[in-house]
C-alpha cells in the first residue's frame, strides 16, 4: 500500500467528497429520558408492548417519535415474545356487532385458577360489549347461581339493568335460579352455541387479558391477595390501558367521551 502526501481539500476533490461530510460526526442525541420513561411505564405495567407504552409516553405528553422509542425499546430489550397458537378457519364466521349504546349488551363468563397450597378458585367476570368495561370480578372457592344473581343485583344497583347478557351453556346459567333472575329483570339470555367460544369474543378476550395480567403473573396465598392484585389491575384496565379497538382510549374515557360520564362508576368501588 502506498502513501501519498496531499492535502485534505485535494484528498476529497479527487474522490469527490465533500470537505463537510469528511469531517461531520454523528452526534447521538441523549436517551436517557426516554430510558427512564420506558423503565417507568414497564414498571407499572409489565405486560404492556410497544404499542400500548408508546401510547402512554403521548398522552403524557412525551414528544418523541416512534422509531426513536422504538430504538431505546429494543436496546433496553423489552420486546415481549409474542406467543402464537395454530388457528383454523371457520366455515361460516360470525363476527360480533358492537352496541351502540351502554347496557345493551353485557357478556359473562367464569374462569378457574389455583391458589399455592394447590386449593382450586373461580372467577365470575362480567363486561359491557359496548365499551369492554369490566363491570365485576368476583372471586371465590364456590360460585352458585344463587351468588352470581346476588352479584348481579349489585351490579344492576349501580351500573343499570343490561338489555342482553351473553353467556355459555354452563350449569350456573342454565340454573333455574339464573333464569328466573333474568326473567324478573327483564333481561334477554342469550345462549352462545356450545362449543363456539368466539361468539362470546369479548368476554374471552377479556379472560385472556385478565390472565396475563394477573392469573399467571403472581403465586396466589389467598384469596383476599387474588381480590387485592385483581382490583389494583381492574382500576388500571378500566382507566389507563389503551384499546386498540375503542381507539386507542380507555373503556372510561370512551364511555366519557360519547357523554356517559354519569355511568363510569366501578361496581367494585
Amino acid at each position: 500500500m502506498r502513501m501519498f502526501a496531499a492535502s485534505e481539500r485535494q484528498a476529497c476533490r479527487l474522490v469527490g467528497l465533500s470537505r463537510s461530510v469528511r469531517r461531520y460526526v454523528a452526534q447521538r442525541p441523549d436517551d436517557e429520558p426516554i430510558i427512564e420513561a420506558l423503565a417507568a411505564q414497564v414498571e407499572a405495567h409489565p405486560r404492556f408492548g410497544f404499542r400500548k407504552l408508546f401510547l402512554l409516553l403521548r398522552k403524557a405528553g412525551r414528544p418523541w417519535n416512534h422509531k426513536r422509542v422504538w430504538r431505546v425499546y429494543c436496546e433496553m430489550n423489552l420486546n415481549i415474545r409474542r406467543r402464537f397458537k395454530r388457528r383454523y378457519r371457520s366455515k361460516a364466521p360470525v363476527s360480533l356487532v358492537q352496541p351502540i349504546r351502554p347496557n345493551q349488551a353485557w357478556s359473562a363468563d367464569f374462569m378457574s385458577d389455583v391458589l399455592a397450597d394447590g386449593r382450586q378458585f373461580r372467577t365470575f367476570n362480567v363486561i359491557d360489549d359496548y365499551n369492554r368495561e369490566a363491570l365485576r370480578v368476583e372471586i371465590d372457592v364456590s360460585l352458585t347461581a344463587a351468588r352470581i344473581t346476588r352479584v348481579l343485583d349489585q351490579v344492576v344497583a349501580i351500573r343499570g339493568r343490561p338489555e342482553r347478557l351473553r353467556v355459555d351453556n354452563g350449569p350456573e346459567f342454565t340454573s333455574a335460579a339464573f333464569v328466573a333472575w333474568c326473567q324478573m329483570n327483564d333481561v334477554e339470555l342469550e345462549y352462545i352455541q356450545p362449543g363456539k367460544p368466539t361468539q362470546s369474543a369479548f368476554v374471552e378476550r377479556f379472560n385472556g387479558i385478565y390472565r396475563d395480567g394477573v392469573l399467571d403473573v403472581w403465586s396466589f396465598l389467598s384469596l383476599d391477595h387474588v381480590r387485592e392484585e385483581t382490583e389494583r389491575w381492574l382500576e388500571d384496565y378500566n382507566t389507563i390501558r389503551p384499546h386498540e379497538s375503542l381507539g386507542d382510549v380507555s373503556p372510561v374515557e370512551f364511555l366519557t367521551a360519547r357523554g356517559h360520564a354519569d355511568l363510569s362508576s366501578y361496581a367494585w368501588t
